[in-house]
């Protein structure tokens, strides 16, 4: 008997070190190391070469008539088919909410323009969707999935959601985008304060109904729990809200996109709670920050509990901006994985290069958030800035830990260089530098409540910044 309590006493043991063995190993890897395994596990969906122009289904280009029910018949016809192209040729095709299904590459040509409604019950009936890392039901998205495979966007047209400070816009209830005092805005009460109140009492999704008289924009392009998705070379501009925002999908890849989108929440890139992700020579302009990658928000977050991992950003470019690449702050779910590389951000208006915002509202797990090769012109506030009081305390501490940012080079930085703001009891740990060279900014770097923070071969305003500060 003590030789069988003994024996299972041992490989109890022999599993809590290997356990704990594994779980250091993969936390203190070199931090690169994983970057092309991830990039050779992403899969771009694959079309038959069939095609289906819309205007052989009644859509006319001539940017007045509603084309909705005809790129509908066209999807369908390719969805049915087995798969292929639907040709959007150069004109103007005015169309409300796009339904895109499995194996079909919604193709815009040069000179396309798809024009979006900006009438709200053209995006009716309610779908399950997130609204800021909350699921209810709400408006569609201006081009939705939900549940499909092998999906995509693609060609050198224009998606242009035609939201401004007269129609969209002003339900974020701010003057300076167009609302006017006495108007209806989603700050009213049982707007968005009710879907918030619905997620902490676990109401189910289903019963969270929304959409019209609740002011809650939609996204641009939504794809839901779907797998294999490519947007490729269109111009997408003039969101109500997030732009580009798949959710809960797998194997995205995004590339040669153009955002502009100076919109309230206008996002350029939302991946949230998505596995193996590709966002590469995009150029990013927007009123919001440029990419935010997210898992969730609070307590529907974490009953998701779905994290944002191996996501890969390379070669973009950013102007304005509330951030170049951007953790959270909606990631309850935890974010792992971030790679960006070889991209350049520079605008008066663009406030940071690197933020990653949480709260004790949030929880989660942020980790493993690697920069290299980073050009940064101008930034206005912070070139890094990691902040655990983005909102009002709660009872779920957040943890943040491995940043690394090597070769970045800074001409102009702003306020400060580094500014990290952890919790007392959560301290943000393990922080490295290596090889920047950060310029112009009034205070290098402010750190309270860090662990392990580390430069080497950093300069800041020319100045030698000793190996290991607190």
């Amino acid at each position: 008997m003590n030789i069988t309590k003994l024996f299972i006493n041992s490989v109890f043991i022999f599993i809590l070190i290997t356990h704990s063995g594994c779980s250091s190993k993969k936390y203190e890897a070199n931090n690169w190391d994983g970057l092309e395994a991830i990039l050779e596990e992403i899969k771009l969906p694959v079309f038959s070469d069939k095609q289906y122009l819309i205007t052989e289904f009644g859509a006319i280009g001539d940017g007045i008539t509603d084309n909705s029910e005809g790129i509908k018949k066209a999807i369908e016809a390719c969805n049915t088919a087995g798969g292929g192209k639907v040709i959007v040729p150069a004109g103007k095709f005015l169309s409300g909410a796009i339904y895109l299904k499995s194996n079909v590459n919604l193709h815009l040509e040069e000179g396309a323009e798809i024009l979006f409604s900006t009438n709200p019950d053209d995006y009716l009936p309610l779908v399950f969707t997130r609204w800021e890392g909350i699921e209810l039901m709400n408006y569609s998205s201006l081009i939705y999935a939900y549940n499909e495979e092998n999906i995509a966007i693609t060609g050198k047209g224009i998606l242009n959601g035609q939201a401004n400070a007269e129609n969209w816009w002003k339900w974020k209830g701010k003057k300076e985008y167009g609302f006017i005092e006495g108007e209806p805005s989603q700050l009213d009460s049982g707007n968005r304060d009710r879907l918030f109140e619905l997620a902490d009492q676990h109401v189910p999704v289903e019963d969270r109904t929304f959409g019209s008289g609740y002011y809650l924009r939609p996204q641009f392009v939504q794809p839901y729990r779907c797998k294999n998705v490519l947007i490729e070379g269109v111009k997408v501009m003039n969101s109500p809200m997030w732009v580009l925002n798949p959710v809960l999908c797998t194997n995205v890849t995004i590339d040669g996109v153009t955002i502009e989108s100076m919109g309230p929440n206008s996002d350029g890139c939302d991946p949230e709670s998505c596995k193996n992700v590709l966002i590469k020579n995009c150029y990013f302009n927007t009123g919001d920050d440029c990419i935010a990658i997210k898992s969730g928000r609070n307590t529907d977050g974490r009953r998701v509990n779905v994290p944002s991992e191996n996501i890969v950003i390379q070669n973009c470019k950013m102007a304005n901006g509330h951030g170049g690449v951007v953790v959270g702050s909606e990631a309850s779910g935890g974010v792992k994985n971030v790679f960006a590389e070889n991209c350049t951000m520079d605008s008066p208006l663009l406030d940071r290069a690197l933020r990653i915002k949480t709260s004790s509202k949030r929880g989660g797990i942020i980790e493993n958030i690697f920069l290299r090769n980073i050009e940064v012109g101008q930034v206005k506030e912070q070139v890094v800035r990691i902040n655990m009081f983005y909102e009002d305390p709660g009872e779920f501490m957040p943890t943040v830990r491995n940043i690394e940012i090597q070769n970045m080079v800074v001409k102009n930085g702003g306020k400060v260089g580094i500014l990290a703001e952890g919790y007392e009891e959560a301290p943000i740990s393990d922080i490295k530098l290596i090889n920047c060279n950060i310029s112009g900014v009034k205070t290098p770097y402010k750190l309270s409540n860090t662990t392990n923070v580390t430069f080497e071969q950093v300069k800041i305003n020319g100045d030698l910044i000793p190996e290991k500060v607190q």
